[in-house]
């Protein structure tokens, strides 16, 4: 990765529909320049893809929910079993297995209300095995970002 390699990257973060056109401008290269640069961060690996951003309370859903779960059961098996439970539910945006005390996954979910969101955890609670559960209520979203911080990049092609 280069210095135009991250000047990509960040101008994407910020709008990943931008056209190549625009985007070629801003980072001063040809336009078969930049494809191909795009192309090669895609087959590396590095961009996944474009993803459409919703606003959750334009769509009816205002009710965050972190929900930790603390498992007994830490086998091949019931982890299998645990990820393929969880893809099930579309309320859930987010899981993160956890180290140190407390929980061991922590779950982001979001709900029409919190009847709603009652009923998702019913539904939750019968198809997994788990020792503790442990539901926190989002009251307000301070700072929401899909886009990563790039500068320890910058510090790698400094001289």
């Amino acid at each position: 990765m280069d210095s135009l390699d991250l000047l990509l990257l960040k101008h994407l973060q910020k709008d990943a529909d931008i056209a190549l056109k625009d985007l070629s401008g801003r980072v001063k290269m040809s336009k078969t320049a930049c494809w191909n640069r795009l192309q090669r961060l895609r087959e590396q690996g590095v961009i996944l893809g474009k993803q459409l951003e919703l606003d959750r309370m334009a769509i009816g859903l205002p009710i965050v929910i972190f929900l930790s779960i603390t498992v007994g059961n830490h086998s091949t098996n019931w982890v299998e079993k645990f990820h393929f439970i969880i893809q099930k539910f579309s309320e859930i945006v987010e899981v993160h297995r956890l180290t140190g005390e407390g929980a061991d996954y922590q779950l982001k979910v979001v709900c029409t209300s919190m009847e709603a969101y009652d009923k998702f955890q019913q539904r939750l609670i019968g198809e997994i095995n788990f020792t503790s559960m442990s539901t926190k209520i989002s009251l307000k979203e301070i700072k929401k970002s899909a886009q990563f911080p790039l500068f320890h990049l910058e510090n790698c092609l400094k001289p």
